[in-house]
Parts: C-alpha cells; structure tokens; sequence
C-alpha cells in the first residue's frame, strides 16, 4: 500500500457524527463493545457461575489475570470503573474477609500493595480507592466470592457522563491494560 493509500485509510476513519448512517446529530459516540458481553449474559451469568472461581483454570489473557500468588490472584475487573481497575481475589471461593485464612488476609494486602505499585509506575495515577462490598446488600456484583477492588483515580478523571448519562468512557482496551501490568508486574 502507498503512503498516501495509507493516509486515505487514516482520513476514512475520522468521519463526524454527521455524516454517519441514520439521522444525523452532533453526537459524539462511544463504542464499548466489551459491555455487550455483559448486557446479553444478564444477572444470570454471575447466578450460573463463579467468575472468581472460572477464571484461574483460563490462559492470563482469556481469565484478563495480571498475577497469580499461592493464595490469591489479581484480575482485571471486566466492567472497570476506570482504566486498570484491578481485583485481588482468594482462589479459595469464601464470602467475607473475615472468612478468609490468615494467609488469604496477608497475601491479598500483599497483592494489593503490589497492584497500587504496579499501577502508579505504569498508569501514573494519582491516588486510589481501595474496597471490599461485603454482600449484595453492601453494593458486590459478586457477593458469593471475596474480592478487593484497586481502582486507580487521576486528578481529572472525573467528568459529566457519568453523572448525567450513566457512562464511563475508557481509554484503553482491557487486553493491552492487562498486557502492561502483567510486564511490569515483576519489576
């Protein structure tokens, strides 16, 4: 292909709002895919199955597994509040903390420390909000297997979708977030 054959492409790719198919509109629109998955699958998906549980007997990449400890693991969450939220979960399938091994508790803060290092070198975030929703009651999606959310937060992250449109716009793919903890992990 030429260069300028390549630049055409380029340019085919930036096409306004106005000139997409359907009516058109000044809208800008935001493509997420990923969440397809979860929209068709429904509350049922995590009724039929312990995500927790089915991820670790995946590949890293099909499981979207950072690291694996003796323990715990750390994940991806696969509907993130932000870029690189991760999850530190027990490979044992328990409810609450306080039903996890003293060895569970140590290896997940562990974890933990390792995944807000991790992300502050790779991502360079300014600050995190660290959690456990112990039960359904309490606000976890998945309330029949502990885990602990890293969500990593910058200084301008915050915007209106969220709050008027119920959207989260994520810059980067779940996969190549993956790849890049995943490398920098043992660092």
């Amino acid at each position: 292909m030429t260069d300028a054959a390549e630049t055409d492409v380029e340019d085919a790719r930036l096409i306004a709002a106005s000139e997409l198919p359907g009516v058109p509109d000044e809208f800008q629109r935001l493509w997420t895919p990923h969440r397809m998955a979860y929209i068709q699958a429904g509350p049922q998906v995590l009724r039929d199955a312990c995500p927790f549980c089915a991820a670790p007997h995946r590949s890293d990449e099909d499981g979207l597994i950072v690291a694996r400890g003796e323990t715990a693991y750390v994940l991806l969450n696969l509907f993130p509040y932000n870029s690189g939220h991760l999850l530190v979960c027990p490979y044992r399938h328990v409810a609450t903390y306080d039903q996890a091994t003293q060895e569970e508790v140590a290896e997940i803060g562990a974890l933990t420390q390792q995944g807000m290092r991790v992300l502050r070198r790779v991502s360079r975030c300014d600050g995190f909000n660290l959690g456990m929703n112990q039960g359904a009651v309490a606000g976890a999606g998945v309330d029949e297997h502990l885990h602990q959310h890293i969500v990593p937060r910058w200084a301008a992250d915050a915007n209106f979708f969220p709050i008027i449109a119920r959207t989260k716009a994520l810059p980067q793919l779940l996969g190549d977030v993956r790849r890049a903890l995943a490398d920098a992990w043992g660092d």
